[in-house]
């Protein structure tokens, strides 16, 4: 039977969206401090090059460090940063200074004029490329210039794992911890059953797990 539906209006009604920590320092007087805030509306708009979008108030004090320096990290957020993604999402960094404020640390990152959060697991140095005046926000275009992830997240072969950063999402004004157990994979619904059962589990695969071989069992 279908569901039934009800109208709400137009509205962001758009979940889960990322939880990040934007990094940024301006270059004028009264805006040089190392500043953070919190935004969800960001995502990845092209892969070659790679490049992303951010939307901020122009009213924000992060903005103007944005506008006169062109750059700033992107750094993801795991579940131990949630409470500080959360005070830095609702207090200004014209009143206080975040990074103190939370006990986070800002990272100096070698050729690149933002700093990074250090309690990070990993974090995206973003340039400006581009300004889009939209209404209440102001889109940012940007280029990707370097990504970091932390030690720990990659195995021996140099595979990334970020399940392991145990990272949240925002859905309707409440954050949410990620499932350390995947739903599936890219490609997962077109998968041959040996590979669904490597990467998901037996059971999860919804098949036999492959003998040594490569072959199922009986």
């Amino acid at each position: 039977m279908p569901n039934a539906f009800r109208a709400i209006g137009p509205t962001t009604l758009l979940a889960p969206v990322p939880a990040v920590m934007l990094s940024c320092r301006g270059t004028e007087p009264g805006f040089d401090r190392d500043n953070l805030i919190t935004v969800a509306w960001t995502g990845i708009v092209n892969s070659d090059p790679p490049m992303l979008s951010v939307s901020i108030r122009p009213s924000r004090h992060s903005y103007a460090q944005i506008v006169q320096s062109g750059t700033f990290c992107l750094n993801l957020v795991s579940r131990d940063m949630c409470r500080a993604a959360d005070f830095c999402g609702v207090r200004s960094g014209r009143d206080v200074d975040k990074f103190r404020e939370t006990g986070l640390h800002a990272r100096a990152v070698e050729g690149f004029d933002a700093p990074a959060i250090g309690e990070a697991p990993a974090f995206l140095c973003c340039r400006v490329t581009q300004r889009i005046p939209l209404g209440s926000h102001e889109l940012f275009l940007c280029a990707i210039e370097q990504v970091y992830a932390r030690d720990d997240l990659f195995d021996a072969d140099g595979s990334l794992h970020l399940e392991r950063a145990d990272l949240v999402a925002y859905a309707h004004g409440e954050y949410h911890p990620l499932r350390p157990l995947a739903e599936g994979f890219f490609g997962y619904s077109v998968a041959r059953p040996e590979v669904l059962a490597r990467r998901l589990g037996q059971k999860r695969a919804g098949g036999k797990a492959p003998d040594k071989k490569g072959g199922k069992r009986r």
